[in-house]
């Protein structure tokens, strides 16, 4: 059975960004493309590792975030670290400036195609862990997978 080259589901996370921060609300908006994107974004060649948000003139932008080129694209390929503009209802934009500005970023967590096709990013209001909240995080995980080993006994 000869495998797919593009996936339908696409369910890419970052997982260092829950280690780094702690996340307070969760935010899900459309992304405006380029054809050859969503095509790598479909062979799933996407790190979200890099990535922030960021308001400018009441349009919400994301930054970061590697899209490789698309093998098969020629001269009409994408950059691939380019700023890409979020999709959001002015409401929710105008509710994020007031909570950015009290110190608080957008980090993305989750970049997903839905059921209707279109790619999607999760993102979270974030606040920056200390060193001491990230050893507290550790200690909470490893209790977790002990409990989990215990049980399975």
């Amino acid at each position: 059975m000869k495998q797919q080259r593009f996936s339908n589901t696409v369910n890419i996370r970052n997982r260092q960004a829950g280690f780094e921060y702690e996340l307070l609300d969760k935010y899900v908006a459309g992304m405006v493309l380029m054809g050859t994107e969503i095509k790598s974004i479909r062979e799933g060649k996407v790190n979200l590792q890099d990535g922030y948000c960021y308001l400018n003139n009441g349009e919400l932008f994301v930054k970061g975030i590697n899209i490789s080129p698309y093998a098969q694209g020629t001269h009409y390929n994408h950059d691939a670290l380019r700023e890409r503009k979020l999709l959001l209802r002015r409401s929710e934009i105008k509710k994020l400036e007031g909570k950015v500005e009290k110190g608080l970023t957008l980090v993305p967590t989750r970049l997903f195609i839905n059921d209707r096709g279109l790619a999607k990013l999760e993102f979270a209001l974030a606040k920056g862990k200390k060193l001491h909240d990230k050893r507290d995080s550790i200690k909470e995980r490893d209790a977790k997978r002990e409990l989990s080993r215990l049980k399975l006994k």
